[in-house]
């Protein structure tokens, strides 16, 4: 069954203007297959989001976003657990787990968010998120579409990588990659005295702070509009 739904989403791809290893069309023939509105895939290293291979519209591009910026959502606890993450009511969830996610996530029109590890083995690579426009849970045949997606996605990603220069995010992924982002936390952990990954907490809680995106906070960082060493930032 697994190689039937495999056969099935490569023909999808190459149906699509594609081929199996390129980013392009691989969101939409997810949600065209899973039968959803939309879908993301997030990059990520030790937990940390490097990339967004791609998008399906302004909802999932916002979703993979908010994700970036706050630090939670599907796709990080997709990643994180290596478990699938389903939330199929997102406005009227049985409990809150992602408080600051949320409530942007439903403003923005999704009602059902679901995150699918993005692994080869043991090694993680990111986390596919689908999202629909209306509450209830994925259907049998939709998970298991989902989980063959999420194996073809990590293929992909492995192909691109074996490419690129060690340590290096690889260049098909370079055109979504937050690069001002990284460029910013390495200001501020110099400016600050601290470590990149706390400098990019401190990025995200600035970002929150203000009510603007992570993205827009490390241009300004980058810009030099922003100093975090300056005495109203500390």
């Amino acid at each position: 069954m697994a190689a039937d739904r495999r056969a099935r989403i490569v023909a999808r791809i190459v149906a699509a203007g594609g081929t199996p290893s390129a980013p392009g069309p691989l969101c939409k023939v997810a949600a065209d297959i899973i039968g959803l509105t939309g879908a993301g895939v997030m990059v990520l290293r030790d937990g940390v989001p490097q990339a967004s291979l791609c998008s399906t519209g302004p909802v999932s591009a916002l979703i993979e976003e908010l994700q970036y910026t706050l630090g939670e959502g599907p796709c990080i606890d997709a990643y994180r657990t290596g478990t699938v993450i389903l939330e199929p009511d997102l406005a009227a969830p049985a409990s809150l787990r992602w408080p600051a996610f949320t409530p942007e996530a439903v403003d923005a029109g999704a009602r059902a968010v679901f995150g699918f590890p993005v692994r080869i083995g043991a090694v993680r690579i990111g986390a596919l998120n689908v999202f629909r426009d209306r509450s209830g849970p994925l259907s049998d045949n939709q998970h298991a579409d989902a989980l063959v997606m999420a194996d073809v996605i990590a293929r992909t990603i492995l192909e691109f990588q074996a490419h690129a220069e060690p340590g290096a995010i690889a260049a098909e992924l370079n055109a979504d990659i937050h690069t001002v982002v990284h460029q910013a936390a390495g200001m501020v952990s110099i400016q600050l005295g601290i470590t990149v990954g706390d400098a990019l907490a401190r990025l995200r809680a600035h970002a929150f702070g203000v009510d603007t995106s992570i993205t827009e906070v490390s241009r300004a960082v980058v810009s030099r509009t922003l100093n975090f060493s300056s005495p109203e930032e500390r």
